[in-house]
């Protein structure tokens, strides 16, 4: 198969305003008249995990824009080091619980000192001591929260009033995870929806070298069937289910991001005896050569609010299946860029594993739609511009 790469700019024609070059997007951007914004984004988090990568893609992206961008997150984070030599300020945080004093104060200082003029909080414990700090130092500043998945804690009726209260709004990442946060009782008016998205110079993070080293690393040979996940531990156990119930031997399996302990017990369970390769956590630079490895990459899961990795496979020319759940119908068009199946019908998600192996016109059919999916309708350039399009109208408002 022909991978079709996202060109680079070599040249750019502009009636008005100045250029600045766009590390991140690896483009050109005119910068004349916009607003600086100066932001603060907060995450405890920022460990291996699809929203680590999306969060350092916005952040580098906005500060690339011109912006003012500091980010509150642990040094030792994965995170800390993504951003290391970015345009990004970060700044040591705790972030040991909602009631984390010292964070309180880590806060309040950043917003004086950088005079932040808006805080966007990321996960839970910083959706707390974000407001928290906020009420306890009387800090003139708007909060906003992202929300990247279905909510574990979109809380009862007392959570739900004190984040509405306490933020100017709440971003999510799909229409599908929007329609959840309203069905929970968010105010509809209170969720914007901006969707995620990939650099495309992401995309560049791969070669024929490292797909051939992991081939020859996993003895796969040319003919082989291969079925993957790339993604934490979420719902793998209904995949090993499915290729238990194909009874194939010719059909490898790849797990990554999850570790052998996560799902051996449900290889014992199903009594797999297909061959089988976890292979942990893979560095980022390394993730989009082990999808060019796969003839199919399935998500199953009931957490995801938009689904990254199906992104970052489809542009690598490999065809999907998902649960038909939350943002995850916002990718997934089922029959025209890849399949859904319904979470725990097992018949179904065999019966479409065995079609993407099968049938060939399918699968060119999957990934001539996934590369348009990939590079023209979820692009971190269109991410960047709704975020910085929806801060600046926050920050005038207020």
């Amino acid at each position: 198969m022909l991978l079709i790469k996202p060109l680079k700019l070599i040249s750019t024609i502009i009636l008005k305003g100045e250029l600045a070059y766009n590390r991140t997007f690896g483009v050109f951007c005119e910068i004349k008249d916009l607003k600086k914004l100066s932001i603060l984004f907060l995450t405890y988090q920022g460990d291996v995990a699809g929203s680590t990568n999306s969060i350092a893609y916005l952040a580098r992206g906005l500060a690339d824009r011109g912006h003012n961008i500091h980010i509150g997150i642990r040094k030792e984070s994965l995170l800390w080091t993504l951003l290391e030599g970015s345009k990004v300020n970060r700044i040591a945080m705790t972030f040991k619980g909602k009631f984390d004093f010292k964070n309180w104060r880590q806060i309040k200082d950043a917003v004086r000192t950088h005079n932040i003029e808006l805080i966007n909080a990321q996960s839970s414990h910083d959706r707390y001591t974000s407001i928290f700090s906020k009420l306890r130092f009387n800090l003139n500043v708007q909060i906003v929260h992202t929300r990247r998945q279905n909510p574990l804690s979109s809380g009862g009726w007392l959570q739900r009033k004190f984040y509405q209260k306490n933020t100017v709004g709440t971003v999510v990442i799909s229409d599908g995870l929007k329609k959840i946060f309203v069905k929970n009782g968010y105010p509809e008016k209170h969720v914007k929806v901006i969707n995620n998205g990939i650099p495309k110079k992401r995309f560049e993070d791969w070669s024929e070298d490292k797909v051939t080293a992991f081939r020859k690393q996993l003895n796969l040979q040319p003919n082989d069937k291969v079925v993957g996940c790339i993604s934490r531990f979420k719902e793998q156990p209904q995949l090993v289910e499915a290729i238990a119930s194909i009874n194939d031997n010719s059909i490898k399996l790849i797990f990554a991001g999850i570790s052998s302990e996560d799902i051996q017990p449900y290889l014992d369970k199903f009594k797999i005896t297909n061959p089988v390769h976890v292979l942990g956590k893979v560095a980022p630079e390394d993730i989009l050569s082990i999808y060019r490895l796969l003839d199919v990459n399935i998500l199953a899961s009931t957490m995801d609010g938009f689904g990254l990795v199906l992104v970052e496979a489809m542009a690598m020319e490999c065809p999907v299946i998902a649960t038909d759940f939350g943002g995850i119908p916002d990718v997934v068009q089922d029959g025209q860029n890849g399949f859904l199946f319904q979470n725990g019908n097992i018949g179904e998600l065999k019966a479409k594993i065995l079609i993407l192996l099968e049938d060939q016109q399918i699968r060119n059919k999957f990934i001539k739609n996934g590369l348009s999916t990939a590079f023209e309708k979820f692009t971190m350039e269109k991410t960047v511009q709704g975020y910085e399009q929806y801060f600046s109208n926050l920050i005038k408002e207020n």
